[in-house]
């Protein structure tokens, strides 16, 4: 059973993030059940690499959007995803050098409830603005 399920509440109406957060979603989903499942070492840190990886590049996205249109709230928004990239960072970097109780359902349902909260509090602010600058 998944750990969370996209429905269209996280919707920001913007197709290409829309897509960025369903792909975040299923790698949440991918990681909590390799953890569940009892998966090795290394196939949990390439699941969690794949994971920082992918949101790095999302917030990038997101960013450059923000940046493109004149986001009034883009200094504070980017203050969330950099709090966010430490704390995933720290998390990895710990699992790398042998932590591997770091990757705990603790950690899990703060990621689900941190992109849940990020995606239709945030996120669904700036929906509204790329969408009058012609991006949908």
């Amino acid at each position: 059973m998944p750990l969370m399920t996209w429905n269209n509440a996280m919707s920001v109406g913007v197709a290409v993030i829309d897509e960025d957060h369903k792909k975040l979603v299923s790698l949440v989903n991918e990681l909590y059940d390799a953890i569940q499942g009892g998966h090795g070492k290394d196939a949990l840190g390439k699941i969690l690499d794949g994971l920082v990886s992918y949101t790095v590049m999302h917030f990038a996205r997101e960013e450059k959007f923000f940046q493109e249109t004149g986001y009034p709230d883009a200094a504070a928004h980017k203050k969330e995803h950099a709090d966010l990239t430490r704390q995933v960072l720290d998390v990895q970097s710990k699992y790398k050098s042998g932590a591997t109780s770091t990757l705990s359902l603790e950690v899990m349902n703060f990621l689900k409830n941190w992109l849940v909260k990020h995606i239709q509090g945030s996120d669904k602010k700036y929906g509204p603005h790329l969408n009058a600058k012609g991006i949908k």
